[in-house]
């Protein structure tokens, strides 16, 4: 039996079904393929969810759900394996105010298991990592003076 492509999706999904979503299937690292002039490489935090290409809709109801502006993108898999595998769609987050205004209010303190300790473990490293931009180490602050606790939306007041 041959199944429609076409799928009707709802126009947002919840916000427990994205955060289970991304335990399962997201990463909070960093990109590390910038250079600076003097040669060194830097890191900048970066979320990361992918999937196999059939579910490259369900990534755009992610990003339009959490009013993201990120490109999706599909591109072959390579685990270096020797293995074929199905082209990956994924969605990458590093721009700054996406992390500060959406990324972190999101997920702070609302994920469970190892990837609520890898969320964790992420913000330290942002902080604590020197070759993480000053401008980064700020995501760090913010959660270290408990802005993310006491008031997650409080970029909010500043926008248009």
């Amino acid at each position: 039996m041959l199944v429609d492509k076409q799928v009707n999706f709802k126009k947002t999904l919840s916000n427990d079904y994205i955060r289970g979503l991304v335990t399962g299937e997201g990463c909070f690292s960093f990109h590390t393929g910038c250079r600076k002039k003097d040669g060194r490489k830097y890191k900048i935090p970066t979320f990361y969810i992918g999937m196999h290409e059939r579910d490259e809709g369900l990534l755009r109801l992610v990003r339009d759900s959490l009013g993201l502006h990120n490109t999706i993108y599909n591109h072959k898999a390579w685990m270096g394996d020797g293995h074929k595998r199905g082209r990956m769609a994924v969605l990458v987050v590093r721009d700054f105010n996406q992390l500060k205004d959406i990324i972190i209010p999101f997920f702070y303190k609302k994920l469970e298991g190892y990837k609520a300790i890898q969320f964790m473990e992420w913000l330290e490293k942002i902080g604590k990592d020197s070759d993480v931009s000053d401008r980064f180490k700020s995501l760090y602050r913010l959660y270290k003076w408990g802005i993310y606790d006491e008031n997650p939306k409080f970029t909010e007041k500043f926008k248009d």
